[in-house]
């Protein structure tokens, strides 16, 4: 085994704006836009103001902001906490595929604490600080090749989010390797929220982006954290993961850039339904109607049977329902797309989506890669005995199926309106605008103070 802490210590020490090529450049702005719209859109999530009043009892006024309506300012831990939960809540935040890592949620979240505390980090720095950050996030899950059991975005995503502030806070690699053993001591989150459809899932993110705050702030007081925290007899490969090999990761290091590879979500439910709800699509352009289905098989590789295959029920919770794709592919079925809107109490008990989501089936198709999400197929069986196919290979928002430029804004103006219940068209404006001239910001804060609803100024 190869030692990857010392790799990555030395990656994010050492890396510089100008070694970033183009299409990683490209990459940190447009997940960067797309990360702080969702975190907005999460503030009118469902269970969102519990956990702002939850959270509100472990910490008091700080320079963090909290994003979205009813926003106000905290430590940044808390924030860090808050926004974490805003970004993934709705599963409508970005994806790494190959690695099963949503790396911008518990990165972002960190990162924009750390830069609302210190107030003078400038765009660059944040484009390195993201880059080195998702590096590590997403090479941990791509060293993988056994299934996830552990909930990765979280496990993985705290030691990418801890990597990202010590570059911020320029760390020597001692301290660097310090920070990362306490993302390790502080690591947690498994799938057992998913089975059940429980909003733990984004509270752990939450909570790694909290705990990558405090594992920095540990080393930086000097605290010294165990330093073979990723391949040590009790790091996180042999702890967290099944079967795995870092040597191709670290070799890849300047050379590969993991944020050039991360994937939009274009709908706002778990990543293995989105290819079922484009398949949707693909059908009703063919002339499907809800109407006239018997019966839709989706045959795809077994992380979507096993992620959102399960059964569409008639009292499930929301978050029960974005990982079901008897429900998200009835919708987009029925409507032709899926949105924010969708996942409401009212859009739950809808009697007709319903019946049409029975009709629905996910079917393994018994491929051995256990993070593929692609070929997929759908089938629909008419009432008058046809049959109507649609194939993908490519989950569209992925780099080999990209939304356009065009799509993406549009999805980041809806979460701005979804997440302060109206349009704030200034605000929206002002963040697209930065964000796209991120290498000319001298204090990143100001995305957060917009992201809260406040002047730039």
């Amino acid at each position: 085994m190869t030692d990857m802490v010392e790799a990555f210590a030395q990656h994010a020490a050492n890396c510089q704006y100008q070694a970033l090529p183009e299409e990683a450049v490209r990459a940190v702005k447009t997940y960067l836009l797309d990360s702080l719209g969702v975190g907005i859109a999460g503030a009118a999530a469902p269970l969102t103001e519990n956990v702002r009043q939850a959270s509100a009892k472990w910490a008091g006024e700080g320079a963090a902001h909290i994003w979205g309506a009813n926003s106000h300012r905290t430590t940044p831990a808390n924030a860090a906490f808050v926004n974490g939960f805003q970004i993934h809540c709705q599963e409508h935040d970005c994806v790494h595929e190959p690695a099963v890592v949503h790396p911008m949620a518990t990165i972002l979240a960190a990162l924009m604490a750390e830069c609302d505390a210190q107030q003078s980090v400038s765009g660059k720095e944040l484009a390195v600080a993201l880059t080195v950050a998702v590096d590590l996030a997403a090479g941990i899950g791509v060293s993988v090749s056994s299934p996830i059991k552990f909930f990765r975005p979280a496990n993985a995503g705290i030691f990418g989010a801890t990597l990202g502030i010590c570059r911020l806070r320029r760390f020597s690699i001692d301290k660097i390797k310090d920070a990362l053993g306490y993302a390790l001591s502080f690591n947690s989150g498994t799938m057992q929220a998913h089975v059940e459809g429980k909003p733990a899932l984004p509270l752990q993110i939450g909570n790694a982006a909290r705990c990558a705050v405090l594992a920095c702030d540990l080393a930086e007081a000097g605290v010294p954290g165990p330093h073979d925290s990723l391949e040590g007899p009790f790091g996180y490969f042999n702890l967290f993961e099944d079967a795995s090999d870092t040597r191709e990761v670290v070799a890849s290091l300047g050379k590969t850039w993991r944020i050039a590879e991360v994937s939009h979500k274009p709908f706002p439910t778990g990543r293995a339904a989105q290819g079922g709800i484009v398949l949707m699509q693909k059908l009703r352009a063919q002339g499907v109607t809800a109407d006239a289905v018997e019966h839709v098989s989706l045959t795809a590789p077994p992380l979507i049977h096993r992620l959102v295959g399960r059964p569409l029920t008639d009292d499930m919770s929301v978050n029960y329902a974005r990982l079901c794709f008897q429900y998200s592919g009835a919708v987009a079925l029925n409507k032709g797309s899926v949105g924010l809107d969708d996942f409401s109490e009212t859009g739950l008990r809808d009697r007709n989506i319903l019946a049409l989501g029975q009709k629905i089936q996910v079917i393994d198709d018994g491929s051995t890669d256990p993070a593929a999400f692609t070929p997929q197929i759908a089938v629909a069986h008419l009432s008058d005995g046809t049959k109507i196919d649609a194939r993908i290979d490519a989950l569209y928002g992925s780099p080999e199926d990209p939304m356009s430029q065009e799509a993406h804004l549009a999805k980041f103006r809806d979460c701005v309106a979804f997440g302060f219940g109206e349009p704030r068209t200034q605000i929206a404006d002002q963040l697209i605008d930065l964000t796209e001239n991120l290498e000319v910001m001298s204090d990143v804060s100001v995305l957060s103070r917009l992201a809260a609803g406040l002047e730039a100024a």
